[in-house]
């Protein structure tokens, strides 16, 4: 009789770490819907300051993309463009800015936005703060009244003239807004943003003239994209309707402004906003939807966000109504930013099975 033996196998057992199951949405995917939202807001920045916004828009982006590219290149590392992260910064970066700001300005601001608050961490997923707002806040300690000089919206000649500091020389003192402002036929221009007025003097006949249509429609003075709350709005909600986007950070923040600036005007409705008006004005809107929900830099558990949204929302109504600037978004996200390490070691959920203190060592 005739034995045949076959060799042993070992089962096949493949190990791996967690998370084991994984959404089928991806990096490429989330960011481009990210830019699709955005495009409504770009689209009526152009719409309101013309020509000048076109360019700042382009300039900004282009920055931020070709940086990210020779970074990549001189590392010696695959080019991380087709991510649509710095297409993202660049967007976002130049919707912070002053329509009326040089474009050279612009270029130099993307360039600091990807190299110092994002490449240097790392890269995509590495960055401690939002790139965008570092960029804006070297451009806001390096150009202080470049920063603050506005132009109105909606002007007759938008599209086939440009704002004189547009194609300022660089370190050179670009011609001043009036010139241009005389040109489109107005009879005033305080040059102002809504933000500027309720610091400057809330009884006013200019602030009292803002209407909360105005605000939401973008009727106003202010950064290229952050006048329009509806079409931001509108854009957040897109996002939270295809979950990329945490609705909670959002929520914290409008809530946290709407409570507590309730309650000074309350107080003292003479000396102090009103809540809608609150919500509605400067940056808030644009930074709470695409800024502080950025998936990198902000916490990662459902508690984390909320404690997150309330403090950024703190610090904006502290900051609006009691400090020197008149606007404080961007403070208070990179302020948030800094303490998302901290806010996510404490609320992590307790590993099922584990003591709580065994959790979070």
């Amino acid at each position: 009789m005739t034995v045949i033996q076959y060799p042993m196998q070992e089962p096949a057992m493949e190990l791996r770490s967690s998370p084991h199951i994984k959404s089928s949405l991806t990096v490429e995917t989330i960011m481009f819907n990210v830019v699709l939202a955005l495009l409504p807001v770009c689209a009526f920045a152009v719409f309101a300051f013309g020509t000048s916004a076109v360019l700042l828009l382009i300039t900004s982006t282009a920055a931020c993309v070709i940086a990210e590219d020779a970074i990549c290149r001189i590392s010696g590392k695959p080019t991380t463009i087709g991510n649509w992260s710095a297409v993202i910064t660049g967007l976002l970066l130049g919707l912070t800015l002053p329509p009326t700001f040089p474009l050279w300005m612009t270029a130099l601001g993307g360039v600091v936005a990807i190299g110092l608050g994002k490449v240097l961490f790392g890269g995509l997923g590495f960055n401690v703060f939002n790139p965008a707002l570092v960029g804006r806040a070297f451009l806001q300690a390096a150009f202080p009244a470049a920063m603050t000089t506005w132009a109105p919206a909606f002007g007759a000649d938008r599209f086939v003239s440009l704002f004189p500091s547009t194609l300022a020389f660089p370190f050179s003192t670009p011609s001043e807004i009036g010139e241009y402002v005389e040109a489109l036929g107005v009879d005033a221009f305080t040059g102002a943003t809504p933000l500027m007025l309720m610091k400057s003097d809330i009884g006013s006949e200019a602030f009292q003239a803002i209407t909360y249509g105005d605000l939401l429609l973008g009727r106003i003075a202010g950064s290229t994209g952050e006048t329009c709350a509806a079409l931001i709005l509108l854009g957040g909600i897109y996002l939270i309707a295809r979950r990329m986007m945490d609705w909670r950070i959002t929520a914290a923040i409008f809530g946290t402004v709407f409570i507590l600036s309730g309650a000074f005007w309350l107080v003292d409705s003479g000396q102090y906003p009103s809540p809608l008006f609150m919500l509605l004005s400067g940056g808030l809107a644009l930074g709470a939807v695409y800024m502080a929900t950025d998936m990198v830099s902000s916490p990662t558990t459902p508690l984390g966000a909320w404690i997150f949204g309330a403090m950024i929302g703190v610090l904006v109504v502290i900051i609006r109504l009691k400090g020197g600037l008149p606007e404080a978004v961007m403070y208070a996200i990179l302020l948030g930013n800094a303490a998302t390490p901290i806010i996510n070691y404490f609320t992590q959920p307790r590993i099922y099975g584990a003591r709580k203190k065994e959790a979070t060592s």
